[in-house]
């Protein structure tokens, strides 16, 4: 078993508490409100300005024997930089006020996931940031190009609004080809573990995110 596949398995309890939040259901089968789709993208704005600091946090931290991986690192830099602009821009598409999202605090949820990837990074070990790569990307793989396409059409709102959501379906497709030859390159099983460890955290957060999401028919908080 390669280790990219350890990890799916070591974590398949924590990718479905993920999946199973009622919101994404919701809107997979096109049942959501432009108050849930905005209060997504708000938050989602809050974890992605920070993918950028993350990843070059993670870079400069590895060691020398890891030189692969900030390679890897410095490519993932270029295809993610300016991201966090097109989400504002898929608020504003859908009638939201991007100043204001911008100078928003992020929920609890969305908080938390940053500050435990700096944590691990800083403090413990910067490979286990490769975790929260695996659920970011392999979640959008799974959900966003359908999900974008059943929202769209249930709230009748123009391709402009979902240029994150359709972006991200589509490009992390070959970003998980990529990243699953870069863990089956981890030789050092602290590496490994710090990888599934920080992956099943942040499943669970990313998860908890989605539930703390308004409830169908609820008023966006301000």
């Amino acid at each position: 078993m390669s280790f990219f596949e350890r990890l799916q398995r070591e974590t398949a309890a924590e990718r479905a508490h993920l999946l199973s939040a009622p919101i994404i259901h919701d809107a997979m089968a096109g049942r959501v409100t432009l108050d849930q789709y905005r209060a997504f993208l708000t938050q989602a704005f809050h974890h992605v300005r920070h993918t950028v600091p993350l990843l070059m946090s993670c870079g400069g931290r590895l060691p020398a024997h890891h030189e692969p991986l900030r390679h890897a690192i410095a490519e993932y830099i270029e295809e993610e930089i300016g991201h966090e602009e097109w989400i504002l821009d898929d608020i504003a598409a859908c009638g939201g006020d991007r100043e204001a999202v911008r100078a928003s605090a992020p929920g609890l949820e969305a908080e938390l996931m940053v500050a435990f990837a700096y944590d691990w990074i800083a403090r413990k070990n910067p490979v286990g940031f490769f975790g929260m790569v695996h659920v970011l990307e392999g979640t959008s793989v799974s959900i966003a190009t359908a999900a974008a396409g059943s929202i769209a059409q249930a709230l009748k709102l123009p391709p402009a609004a979902f240029s994150y959501l359709t972006s991200h379906g589509t490009l992390d497709q070959e970003h998980v080809r990529l990243f699953a030859l870069l863990m089956d390159g981890l030789d050092d099983e602290e590496d490994r573990l710090a990888v599934i460890h920080v992956a099943r955290v942040m499943y669970r957060l990313y998860g908890d995110l989605f539930r703390a999401l308004p409830a169908c028919g609820e008023a966006l908080a301000a």
